[in-house]
């Protein structure tokens, strides 16, 4: 850039700015008051729209009805740990999940189904409604921990009806599966009990077996005490790790409760290996047989399972109606805090703020259309810098 150029700029002052954009206010008044138009027009184009906001309540984290008969079973101040523990420990923020659902396909389409929402958004597929009713929900954890659902339509009773449908499409949502740890835990003995149920069956047939081949066998009543001891105590171990397992799958090793499971564990296995030396057996199935005749000892076995099976079924079971309770108390406490109401007044356009930043707009964009005017005036001014426009002009059309 040459000195002819740079002094043509540098000469300019405030003053003759302002002058300039007072000599040319004109053009200044006509630039906004087409902004301001468009920003009419606007206005009028655009429908009022109304939101309307429905707000639900999560189930709570309370100790389970499980994890405190587990610890009434087990016996000891540290099952009192492990409810206590869960009274303060929550695996996953619950609202996170519930929002998860609400926004959810499955969900979605159930709303688009019922109140026709295809044919009023004007949609060429699902995919498209599904999309529509996206943009118009907002589904978000309040301040005060519930989920608020807001949905904005043109039509306020629409609206709400909407809003509040999500709760109960939730609702019907849930009951095809598995959503809280009550459910993931009654699922989970259920299926551990169809498996005992095999395994008793299998013991009684056994047993049975034996009694029609060896005939009735009364066995010393000290070897029979340590037997249905040993029985118990196994069967606590073995209802011990289908508790860790449960707690694993839905939880992480570095879980309290799952260290505290393991230890809880670790401790019914040692005083099982205790018992078992204590009683110089060999093996499980030969605890104190020592001083049992011979012909008592497949007896003795099979009565050992039978107790055993019976006992773990039967722990098993209490396991399994408290999971039950659990689900059915967390499915109950799933309840609208505040119902979605016809709202009194539109959410949007904002006419008011539209009209202003298009003044705004227009008033800045005159004024820069007249500096720009203004300074094309200058470079023309100045033979130097005119001729190099020219060569630009002629370099960019050649």
């Amino acid at each position: 850039m040459d000195a002819g150029y740079t002094s043509a700029f540098d000469k300019i002052t405030l003053i003759e700015v302002f002058t300039q954009l007072a000599n040319r206010k004109r053009l200044i008044a006509i630039v906004t008051g087409i902004a301001m138009l468009t920003g009419l027009i606007l206005c009028l184009v655009q429908a009022n729209v109304y939101t309307a906001s429905a707000r639900i309540m999560t189930p709570q984290q309370t100790p389970s009805t499980a994890n405190m008969m587990m610890s009434q079973l087990l016996g000891g101040a540290s099952g009192g740990l492990s409810v206590g523990a869960l009274g303060g420990l929550s695996l996953k923020n619950p609202n996170d999940i519930y929002i998860g659902l609400l926004e959810s396909r499955p969900v979605a389409d159930a709303i688009i189904q019922k109140f026709n929402l295809y044919m009023l958004y004007h949609a060429r597929d699902m995919t498209a409604a599904r999309n529509a009713l996206e943009s118009s929900t907002k589904i978000v954890t309040d301040e005060n921990g519930f989920i608020s659902i807001s949905v904005t339509d043109i039509n306020k009773k629409l609206a709400a009806d909407i809003a509040n449908d999500y709760t109960e499409e939730l609702r019907n949502l849930m009951k095809s599966f598995a959503v809280t740890e009550a459910s993931q835990r009654r699922l989970f003995y259920e299926d551990q009990m169809k498996q005992s149920k095999e395994a008793l069956v299998a013991a009684e047939f056994a047993f049975e077996q034996v009694q029609q081949k060896k005939g009735l066998v009364q066995p010393a009543e000290q070897a029979k005490s340590m037997i249905d001891s040993l029985a118990a105590l196994r069967a606590k171990v073995a209802v011990q790790e289908v508790e860790l397992q449960a707690e694993r799958s839905y939880s992480t090793e570095q879980n309290p409760n799952v260290q505290l499971a393991e230890r809880e564990l670790s401790a019914l296995q040692a005083e099982v290996s205790s018992l078992e030396q204590n009683s110089h057996s060999k093996g499980f199935s030969d605890l104190g047989m020592e001083d049992v005749p011979t012909a008592g000892l497949e007896y003795l076995r099979a009565e050992h399972e039978l107790t055993y099976q019976q006992a773990l079924y039967d722990l098993l079971i209490k396991q399994y109606d408290a999971a039950r309770l659990d689900e059915a108390k967390d499915a109950a406490i799933i309840q609208m805090v505040e119902p979605a109401i016809t709202p009194d007044h539109k959410s949007a356009p904002k006419r008011a703020l539209i009209m202003m930043l298009f003044t705004i707009t227009g008033f800045i964009g005159g004024c820069f259309l007249v500096l720009m005017l203004w300074g094309r005036d200058i470079l023309y001014a100045d033979p130097d810098s005119a001729r190099r426009l020219q060569d630009l002009k002629d370099a960019l059309m050649g």
